[in-house]
């Protein structure tokens, strides 16, 4: 098949990219290199730098594609707090954007990486994809309203759409940005180098977090699944994992014994986040196949950045 992965030099992109490389399809990759690395793409993917809001360009880039996966955005909570008219631009302007030209060009189906933020607070646990959402930051608002304007835009022309709300994937390849650095890279490096683990709150929040070759699974699987058109689907690992546990098993795979500071003034977020991922079963056939300590070994195997 025909692929082109938008945000695909990003760390979910280049594994996704360099997955379907090594399957056979011809892979194209657009990414403005504000984050991703295209050096880590495979030789076979073909890569363009571009912004995601470039219409004429996506009219080049979508001749003659199959499906199209739709990474590209800004990905940091706290850093959507500080500039939420950047978070929109990129997250919802560049998504109509493509939109319009997948419209313009045809293309048969589109797979959208969206998040499990969206959710906001819910006293049901876990997350059901019938839940009433109630996004609480700029990037969730934007990655709701990115789903929105996919199925709706979708709906009219005729295109298949899927959204995968993918929790927090981790694993190696994930970089790891001075400000706003995601928790499980940057308790590893901090434990790897005799650093300081900085808890938020308490420490008794828990997440869902995802290794990144379960999430490329999914991805795939959506490029071609059955009777997934118009579907918004969750992607996670099933399993509730406080802050304080994460250190346990950090602690436990580096052999290190980093000092633990607590920082009580600032919000850890969400107390609890935990996908149901019974429909990813059903339409996907989705069975996350790497728990989190294994997760965390790969990763320290696998990512030069945490070598000693």
């Amino acid at each position: 098949m025909n692929y082109l992965v938008t945000g695909g030099a990003g760390f979910l992109g280049t594994a996704l990219s360099n997955r379907l490389a090594k399957q056979g399809h011809n892979v194209r990759v657009l990414d403005d290199c504000s984050t991703g690395n295209p050096g880590d793409l495979l030789p076979e993917v073909t890569f363009v730098q571009g912004d995601i809001n470039e219409k004429i360009l996506l009219w080049k880039l979508l001749e003659d594609v199959d499906c199209v996966f739709h990474l590209a955005a800004k990905v940091s909570v706290p850093e959507s707090c500080l500039f939420p008219s950047s978070y929109n631009l990129v997250n919802v302007s560049g998504t109509v954007t493509l939109m319009e030209a997948i419209r313009d060009t045809q293309v048969k189906r589109v797979v959208l990486a969206s998040s499990g933020a969206i959710y906001g607070y819910q006293e049901e646990i876990p997350y059901h994809e019938s839940a009433e959402v109630h996004p609480e930051s700029p990037y969730a608002v934007s990655k709701l309203s990115a789903e929105h304007y996919v199925r709706t835009i979708s709906a009219q022309c005729g295109v298949e759409a899927v959204c995968l709300r993918v929790f927090n994937a981790y694993g190696p390849g994930q970089r790891i940005p001075k400000s706003h650095p995601p928790i499980i890279s940057n308790f590893l490096k901090h434990a790897m180098t005799n650093g300081t683990i900085t808890i938020h709150g308490n420490g008794t929040q828990t997440r869902d977090y995802v290794y990144v070759d379960d999430v490329v699974n999914a991805l795939v699987t959506a490029s071609t699944a059955v009777g997934v058109d118009q579907q918004v689907i969750n992607i996670g690992s099933g399993v509730e994992t406080s802050v304080l546990e994460l250190v346990r098993l950090v602690r436990q795979v580096t052999g290190k014994k980093p000092e633990e500071v607590y920082n009580p003034l600032k919000n850890g977020g969400s107390s609890r986040m935990c996908a149901c991922i019974a429909k990813a079963k059903e339409k996907l056939n989705y069975i996350p196949l790497v728990p989190l300590e294994t997760g965390l070994r790969l990763t320290i195997e696998r990512d030069p950045q945490f070598r000693e």
